[in-house]
C-alpha cells in the first residue's frame, strides 16, 4: 500500500486492517466462484475512501466454491497480524447470505462486546464491508442463489495468546477488526504531538475554551446525540494529562472532555492515561462504589468481573445503583482533573455509553455544553 503518514518527522506507510483483508478476500473469492475467472488482484473500497489493490494468495477452487487469502500488511505500525493470511470461503447454498467465522477467528464468550456471546468476532464495520462487497458481485453477476462466506485466520489461535483476546472473553482466535479499513503508523510521541498542534491552532484562532474526546466515539456520540458543533475540537487519544497540562499551558479558561465511559470512568481513579496498557481500573471502581452504596459482594463481584463498562452499567442499573455510583464517579473525576490543572483551567466531564446514552457529568458541564452547541 502506498499511503504515508508523517511521523516524527519520519516518512511512514500506512497498512490496512484484518477487516480489510476479510473483505477483498471475500470479494475474490466471490467473484472467482461466480464468474469462473481467476484474479490477479482485487479492489477494495475502504470505509475511509482509500481504494487498495491487494493480491489473492493460495486460491482453492471446489465443487461450488472458492477460497483465497489476502495478506495482512500494517506498513510501518508494529502490529502481530502483520504478514498473516485471512482467507475467506465463498460457497453456494440455497438462499441468503450467512456469515461463519472459521478456524483462528476468535468466539465471543462474554456479554459486552461489539459482538453477541456465541458470535465469531468480526467486529461490525467488517461485517458490513464482507456483506456489501459479496452481496454487490451477486448482483453484478446476476446470481439469485444464496452465498455462505466463511473467515478464517489459521495463525489466529495462537497469536491470540498474545493479545488482549482471552481476558475480554474472546476466545480461540484472533478478532477481524477496523472502523476505517486502514492502519495508520502513529508512536506515542506522535500523538501527543499532534493533540498539541490541535491545541496551538485552535488558541491562535483565539479560543478561550477547549472541547476535547478521546476519538470517534466521542465526536459521533457529540455530533449526533448532544448536537455539539466539534468542527474545533482536539482529540487526546489516551493522553489525558497530557491535555491537561497543555492547555493550562496554552491559557485556556475553560476545558470540556467528552468521553466514553470505557475510557472516562478510569480519571475516577486519577488515571490520565487511560491506554490499558497502563491501568484498568474501571469495574474495580464501580465494584467498590456499589458497595459503599449497599451492594453485596456477590454483586461486587459480578461487576468487578465485566468485561464492558456496558455490562456493568447494565447491573448497576437492574439493583437501581447507576445514579449513585455515577455520582460518586463524576465528583472523583471532577477532582482528579482539578487536581491535575491546579485550580488555573475550569474543567468538565461528561460520561457516556453509546448503548445507555448520557450517564453523567461534573458541575461545570452545564454551564460549558452551550458554548458548543449547533
Amino acid at each position: 500500500m502506498e499511503e504515508y503518514a508523517i511521523v516524527q518527522g519520519r516518512r511512514l506507510r500506512c497498512g490496512y486492517t484484518t477487516g480489510s483483508c476479510a473483505a477483498a478476500a471475500a470479494k475474490a473469492s466471490a467473484l472467482m466462484l461466480l464468474t469462473g475467472e481467476s484474479l490477479a488482484l482485487i479492489k477494495l473500497q475502504t470505509p475511509k475512501g482509500l481504494t487498495l489493490e491487494l493480491e489473492p494468495e493460495e486460491v482453492l477452487r471446489q465443487d461450488g466454491a472458492v477460497t483465497c487469502a489476502i495478506r495482512k500488511d500494517a506498513g510501518d505500525d508494529p502490529d502481530i497480524t502483520n504478514g498473516i493470511l485471512i482467507y475467506a470461503r465463498v460457497e453456494k447454498i440455497a438462499a441468503g447470505l450467512e456469515l461463519v467465522g472459521g478456524a483462528g477467528v476468535g468466539i465471543v464468550t462474554k456479554p459486552g462486546l461489539a459482538c453477541l456471546p456465541g458470535e465469531p468476532a468480526i467486529n461490525p464495520v467488517p461485517r458490513k464491508m464482507i456483506r456489501q462487497e459479496v452481496e454487490k458481485v451477486a448482483v453484478s453477476c446476476g446470481y439469485q442463489g444464496g452465498l455462505r462466506v466463511t473467515i478464517s485466520i489459521p495463525a489466529g489461535r495462537k497469536l491470540a495468546l498474545s493479545t488482549f483476546n482471552p481476558r475480554l472473553g474472546i476466545e480461540g482466535g484472533l478478532s477481524v477488526l477496523g472502523t476505517s479499513g486502514i492502519v495508520e503508523p502513529m508512536s506515542e510521541k506522535a500523538l501527543i504531538e499532534t493533540m498539541y498542534t490541535e491545541i496551538k491552532s485552535r488558541k491562535a484562532q483565539g479560543r478561550s475554551g477547549l472541547l476535547a474526546f478521546f476519538g470517534n466515539y466521542g465526536e459521533d456520540f457529540s455530533r449526533d446525540i448532544l448536537h455539539l458543533d466539534i468542527s474545533q475540537a482536539v482529540t487526546c487519544s489516551n493522553y489525558v494529562g497530557e491535555l491537561l497540562d497543555y492547555a493550562v499551558y496554552s491559557g485556556f479558561t475553560s476545558l470540556l472532555l467528552i468521553g466514553h465511559a470505557g475510557k472516562l470512568i478510569k480519571l475516577a481513579q486519577g488515571v490520565m492515561n487511560t491506554h490499558s496498557a497502563y491501568a484498568d481500573c474501571r469495574t474495580e471502581f464501580l465494584a467498590l462504589a456499589a458497595m459503599f452504596h449497599g451492594a453485596s459482594p456477590a454483586l461486587g463481584k459480578s461487576l468487578y468481573e465485566c468485561i464492558t463498562t456496558d455490562e456493568a452499567v447494565r447491573l448497576l442499573k437492574e439493583h437501581r445503583l447507576l445514579e449513585e455510583v455515577v455520582a460518586d464517579a463524576m465528583t472523583k473525576i471532577d477532582f482528579y482533573m482539578q487536581r491535575r490543572v491546579q485550580g488555573k483551567l475550569k474543567t468538565a466531564a461528561l460520561l457516556f455509553s453509546n448503548k445507555y446514552g448520557v450517564l453523567g457529568q461534573t458541575k461545570e458541564a452545564a454551564a460549558l455544553l452551550p458554548l458548543y452547541r449547533r
